[in-house]
């Protein structure tokens, strides 16, 4: 009888040491399970792919058929939510991701872990959306980045059908305290590549600026073309504050193209950027450009680049990403700010540098006017008297006359011109650029995307017109020759500008398809006040099939 007794302890201390070793296999497994993911975690810088790999991991740990990771932003909302478990068919036909209600709330707003036999049964649940899978279970932990917690691991729908256990939770919690490491490492790589990003490209597109002269459009499409690479935006455009104290897009490059010349929507950064010379990032698109620009694009940065390349208007950079792109952060910030000054600090250096060489050329020009004026006119002008005296000598005293007459005439005319050139020669300031390249880039710039080139002639002395008449004629000319190539389906534009006696006269003429009614010219009310302003006209002439004209003229002294 006594050997019964031993048997039953016999079998049951076989079966705890049977448990016991099975345990110490599970928890073997376990160790492994955990040890695999945290190398795994190593495997990869990408901030993107650490996340990706954090929540596979942890469903393979635990056991868990449905995973995600929801990265906690700035508002205490989810910002990211990535998963595991469910397709991408799945997630569109779900619909909006979550943003942190319900339970999912509850562990941003109490982060600690969280065990649940059924989800439903949680005093803050809020129920699934439509063709969501059914979920009961759930495993919730929070991921902690240093002391900051950076978002909360979500586990649902244990494989075997049972509850998440307390083991299962001590694994996830250990896998988060890992993943928190990993994380960090991440962002400082992230961190460390943007920097180098925007370094190498205000290195590169300094250079490209110094190595060789390009157009004003060249240089600003460089600028943005470096800064939408090295911000990973979809949209980088530059604007400049013109005349009338409105923004106007220079160039863009990217996903929503804005043609040059456009106004953009009047928004108070734009001031505070140009005044602080800090960058600003906003979320919302709708702050910085009109609602139908806004809608393919997501978060925008907005820079104060300085003055454009001609070293006259204030000048921003705008960056943009693609509706539901990452915002920027405030190492973007940082990092365009100095972007924008390295940039900035060039184009000043290439203006300093162009003065030098303008500099230059006007003790040039002045030694030239003044041999001009005392010798070849002197000579001219005793060239001409000699001619005159030279009717006494004649046998046919009419003929000769009217010969001697045509020729002194001619010798006149030199004269005049000879003193108009000198008087060009010698009236710029170092300082000042030249109306007349003013007036060639403007042209160049509005007939930028046509594919042909209007023609344009000088009259005159362009250049000795003062900056009062050039800042109304600029925009005037702008926009006469931008409604040419727009509307006129005529390649054959013609620009006249003319200063002569006491006046400046624009005229730009196409041969193209003309219309009905003159005073419906785009902007016509602003060319004539701008000439009004000076006491001047504007006179639009236009008929169907024999073109359009345009013809400002202000009153000068030069």
């Amino acid at each position: 009888m006594w050997r019964e007794p031993i048997r039953r302890r016999t079998r049951e201390l076989l079966r705890e040491f049977v448990d016991r070793a099975d345990e110490l296999v599970r928890t073997q497994e376990h160790v492994e399970g955990l040890l695999g993911a945290v190398v795994s975690l190593a495997e990869d810088l990408s901030l993107e792919a650490v996340l990706d790999r954090v929540v596979q991991s942890a469903c393979e740990l635990v056991g868990a058929r449905y995973g995600a990771l929801g990265v906690i932003g700035d508002d205490q909302q989810l910002s990211h939510f990535i998963t595991v478990g469910i397709d991408d068919d799945g997630i569109r036909v779900i619909g909006d991701l979550p943003t942190g209600h319900g339970v999912l709330g509850q562990l941003i707003r109490e982060p600690k872990p969280l065990r649940l036999h059924d989800l439903g049964e949680h005093p803050m649940a809020v129920g699934f959306p439509a063709n969501h899978p059914p979920m009961k279970t759930f495993l919730g932990v929070p991921v902690r980045v240093r002391d900051t917690v950076f978002g909360n691991l979500y586990l649902t729908e244990k494989i075997d059908g049972q509850d998440f256990t307390a083991e299962d939770e001590d694994l996830a919690v250990a896998l988060a305290s890992a993943a928190g490491v990993a994380i960090q490492n991440a962002r400082l790589y992230e961190d460390s590549s943007s920097r180098q990003r925007w370094l190498e490209a205000g290195i590169e597109v300094s250079d490209r600026l110094k190595a060789s002269p390009r157009s004003d459009t060249e240089n600003l499409e460089m600028i943005a073309e470096g800064s939408m690479h090295a911000s990973a935006s979809a949209l980088a455009l530059i604007a400049s504050v013109a005349g009338d104290g409105s923004l106007r897009c220079r160039t863009s490059l990217g996903v929503q193209s804005i043609p040059a010349g456009q106004e953009l929507p009047p928004a108070a950064v734009f001031s505070q950027v140009l005044s602080s010379r800090q960058s600003k990032s906003f979320t919302d698109p709708r702050k910085v450009f009109d609602p139908e620009s806004a809608e393919k694009l997501g978060p925008v940065l907005v820079a104060a680049l300085g003055s454009d390349t001609d070293g006259q208007r204030d000048t921003v950079l705008i960056l943009a990403r693609a509706a539901g792109g990452a915002r920027y952060t405030d190492l973007d910030l940082e990092q365009s700010a100095v972007f924008a000054s390295r940039i900035g600090l060039t184009l000043e250096l290439l203006k300093a540098n162009q003065l030098r060489e303008e500099h230059a050329l006007f003790i040039d020009r002045e030694r030239i006017a003044a041999d001009l004026h005392d010798l070849v006119i002197q000579r001219l002008f005793a060239a001409g008297l000699s001619i005159q005296s030279l009717r006494r000598y004649t046998s046919d005293p009419d003929a000769h006359e009217r010969r001697i007459a045509g020729i002194t005439a001619e010798l006149d005319d030199c004269v005049h011109q000879l003193r108009d050139t000198i008087y060009s020669l010698q009236a710029r300031q170092p300082d000042r650029e030249l109306l007349s390249g003013r007036v060639l880039r403007a042209v160049l710039e509005a007939a930028n995307a046509a594919g042909f080139l209007p023609r344009v002639q000088l009259s005159g002395p362009i250049d000795l017109v003062g900056d009062e008449v050039a800042e109304q004629l600029l925009p005037v000319l702008t926009e006469s020759v931008s409604n040419a190539v727009r509307h006129s389906g005529s390649e054959d534009i013609h620009v006249l500008l003319a200063a002569q006696d006491g006046e400046v006269v624009l005229t730009v003429r196409d041969h193209g398809n003309g219309f009905d009614h003159p005073e419906r010219v785009s902007g016509l009310e602003n060319m004539k006040t701008r000439a009004s302003r000076l006491g001047g006209t504007c006179v639009v002439d236009s008929a169907p099939g024999k073109g359009t004209s345009v013809v400002w003229t202000v009153p000068v002294v030069v």
